[in-house]
């Protein structure tokens, strides 16, 4: 990934336009009449942008960062120089937050109220947690693809590879958050989730669930190993870690901050300092699921945002750049984050429509078929609504009052159909819903 392009010394050119009266006064006018809802350009993309013509380039970005420096707000976070970090809340953030509050903690409505049907909302939930375990684990390099993955996670089985593991760790992290949704964030239960996001996938087993020592050289490269980011030293992360601990416990700052920029800033936070050997990333982006669940933005039960950024990484690694480069604007990684979120929502609504019709017009070919029996449909049925659900001959066998033979006819001829797969365990068979049921269904003769 390339390394954006580090603006001029804002204090340096500030002594030289003093030097020059007609310029300043330019300048400072400008800086007065910047539109607070303009695009928020780094230098490295300011050339492209428009300016005012009797401006320089470099003149044009002294008065955009005078014009965000009044309305820059610091945080407890500072850099390896002991810089604190800032940002400021342009136009777009503000719509944008407001659309969130909207969609993500509001009382909205989705298409047949499917997530907020008890009966079906568990399909959405399964749903989220498999692709953000699975994208998570990809944007770290995990190479399993999404079908083997799923049948890992619906089977319970055994991870086969470090890839895997990876995966499964993930979807068990995101499970646990949701249970600890209502509790502060604490050094142990940090540690606790750590350890969950890497059992038996780093080099140095004894590296999960603990800090990284003074005598372990941490560095962020890039594919090509350049260096872009070096995390502060080990001992100052015990200092750091308690007020990042403070900051997500909403003790600090001592102003207001909206509840979806304290967790995007959590996010940024936790990856900066860097705490682990390994399994920064995928820890702070669990700890951003946490922030919001804990500030009341069920939604996000739903929304995988691993899945958006995966899309395009390099977006990701450079929202964190540009934000460094800048004096540590924070601004910078806000926007780009808020986007994600409000792109995996859209996704989200886009899916239960899909879902939703897609289930409808399924069922009624089902039924009109003619080729399965009422007990193979209800079966069907069920599934289409809970893609994770499991089957057994007995269960079957108990919920239509008929013998083991005919449970065993039924669902062996839906897995024949290949409608359910089969998996024995111990000396039972389970059945699952196909990855693919609703397609199967369609070609139902």
């Amino acid at each position: 990934m390339r390394l954006p392009k580090n603006p001029p010394d804002r204090r340096q050119l500030w002594h030289e336009i003093r030097e020059q009266p007609g310029r300043l006064e330019a300048v400072l006018e400008a800086s007065a009449i910047t539109v607070p809802g303009e695009k928020y350009v780094h230098w490295d993309r300011l050339k492209y942008s428009k300016r005012p013509a009797d401006l320089s380039l470099e003149e044009w970005w002294l008065a955009l960062k005078l014009a965000r420096s009044r309305m820059a707000k610091s945080i407890p976070l500072v850099d390896t120089k002991s810089a604190p970090f800032l940002f400021g809340m342009p136009d777009p953030i503000g719509e944008q937050l407001h659309n969130i509050d909207q969609d993500a903690a509001g009382q909205i409505e989705m298409a047949d109220q499917q997530i907020t049907n008890p009966v079906t909302r568990n399909r959405f939930i399964y749903h989220c947690l498999v692709e953000e375990a699975i994208t998570s684990s990809q944007l770290e390099g995990a190479s399993t693809t999404h079908r083997v993955a799923k049948e890992m996670l619906r089977t319970n089985r055994p991870p086969k590879d470090q890839s895997e593991m990876m995966i499964r760790n993930n979807y068990l992290a995101m499970q646990r958050v949701r249970q600890l949704r209502d509790q502060p964030l604490t050094e142990p239960m940090l540690l606790e989730l750590h350890t969950i996001l890497t059992a038996g996938t780093l080099d140095d087993p004894t590296a999960s669930g603990r800090f990284r020592r003074s005598d372990e050289l941490v560095e962020v490269r890039d594919s090509y190993n350049e260096v872009y980011h070096t995390p502060p030293e080990a001992g100052e992360l015990s200092e750091r870690l308690t007020a990042m601990l403070d900051f997500a416990n909403g003790k600090t700052p001592g102003y207001f901050l909206h509840p979806v920029v304290r967790s995007i800033i959590l996010h940024f936070w936790l990856a900066y300092d860097h705490p682990f050997i390994d399994g920064n990333g995928r820890c702070a982006r669990t700890l951003f699921y946490w922030s919001m669940l804990r500030q009341g933005y069920w939604l996000c039960e739903f929304l995988s945002i691993s899945q958006i950024i995966k899309n395009a990484p390099a977006k990701y690694g450079m929202a964190f750049l540009c934000t460094e480069s800048d004096e540590n604007d924070l601004t910078y990684f806000i926007l780009y984050h808020l986007d994600v979120i409000l792109r995996s929502i859209r996704e989200l609504h886009e899916y239960t429509s899909r879902t939703s019709q897609a289930m409808r017009q399924t069922q009624k070919m089902m039924h009109a078929s003619g080729a399965l029996n009422h007990r193979q449909l209800a079966v069907l049925t069920h599934a289409l609504r809970h893609p994770d659900a499991e089957y057994t001959m007995q269960s079957h066998k108990v919920s239509h009052n008929v013998t083991h033979q005919t449970s065993r006819t039924d669902l062996y001829d839906l897995v024949d159909r290949g409608l359910l797969t089969r998996c024995k365990i111990g000396r039972t068979f389970y059945f699952y819903p196909a990855d693919d049921l609703e397609r199967r269904i369609r070609e139902l003769k």
